[in-house]
C-alpha cells in the first residue's frame, strides 16, 4: 500500500528509457508560438500579459544591473508554474517532486548569484557574513553562522519546493483512495470526503502557483544582495 502511494513520484519509463526529459519539454508545446503580427489571438494576448506581469513582479526588487536576468528568471518561473499545475492532472508525472531536479535548478542559480557578487563587489558580498557593530568576541561564531546560512540556501530552495508538492500529492491520493473505498460502505461519508478533496485540490493549485513564485522570488532576492 505504501509503495503504491509513492509510485506516482517515480520517473516513468518506456522500454527502459526514462521519460523525465519528455515531461520537462512537453509543457512548452502547450504555449502558442509568437507570430509576425502584434496580436494573433486571445490566447497569445493573455500569454503575453501574464509574462509581462510575472517579469514586472520579479524585476521590482532588482536594480538596473539585475534586469539582465529577466529572461532567465521569467523562463524559470513559467516552467515551474506550468509543470506544477500540469502535475495536478490525473495520471501525470510531476518532475518538481524530485529533489534531484530541484537541487539541479537551485544550486547552479544560487552559485551564479554568489559568484556575480564576488566578481563585481567582493567587499560588499563578504560584508554580509559579519553584521555591522558585532562585538569582537562574537565575530568568529557569527561568521560561521552566516556562512552556514549562506551555504544552506540552495538546499532550502530545493527541499521547500519538493516537500510542499510531495505532501500535497500524497494528501490528494490518500483522500481520493479513502473516498473510493468508503463509497459502497458509507456513501454519506464518501461524499463529504469528496468535498474535502475538492477543497484540497483548489488549495494545491494555489500551492503550486505560490511555490513556483517563491522559488524564483528568493533567487531574485539573492541576486539583489550581490549586485
Amino acid at each position: 500500500m505504501n509503495l503504491s502511494f509513492f509510485d506516482q513520484f517515480s520517473s516513468p519509463h518506456l522500454l527502459g528509457i526514462p521519460l523525465i526529459l519528455l515531461s520537462l519539454l512537453f509543457p512548452a508545446l502547450l504555449f502558442p508560438s509568437p507570430g509576425n503580427r502584434w496580436i494573433n489571438n486571445r490566447l497569445s494576448t493573455i500569454q503575453l500579459w501574464l509574462l509581462h506581469l510575472i517579469t514586472k513582479q520579479l524585476m521590482i526588487p532588482l536594480n538596473k544591473n539585475g534586469h539582465k536576468w529577466a529572461l532567465m528568471l521569467t523562463s524559470l518561473m513559467t516552467m515551474l508554474l506550468t509543470i506544477n499545475l500540469l502535475g495536478l492532472l490525473p495520471y501525470t508525472f510531476t518532475p518538481t517532486t524530485q529533489l534531484s531536479m530541484n537541487m539541479a535548478l537551485a544550486f547552479p542559480l544560487w552559485l551564479a548569484t554568489l559568484l556575480t557578487g564576488l566578481r563585481n563587489k567582493p567587499s560588499a558580498s563578504l560584508a554580509h557574513l559579519l553584521p555591522e557593530g558585532t562585538p569582537t568576541p562574537l565575530i568568529p561564531a557569527l561568521i560561521l553562522i552566516e556562512t552556514t546560512s549562506l551555504l544552506i540556501r540552495p538546499l532550502a530552495l530545493g527541499v521547500r519546493l519538493t516537500a510542499n508538492l510531495t505532501a500535497g500529492h500524497l494528501l490528494i491520493q490518500l483522500i481520493s483512495t479513502a473516498s473510493i473505498t468508503l463509497m459502497p460502505i458509507l456513501p454519506t461519508v464518501s461524499i463529504l470526503t469528496m468535498a474535502i478533496l475538492l477543497l484540497l485540490t483548489i488549495l494545491e493549485v494555489a500551492v503550486a502557483m505560490i511555490q513556483a513564485y517563491v522559488f524564483v522570488l528568493l533567487l531574485s532576492l539573492y541576486l539583489q544582495e550581490n549586485i
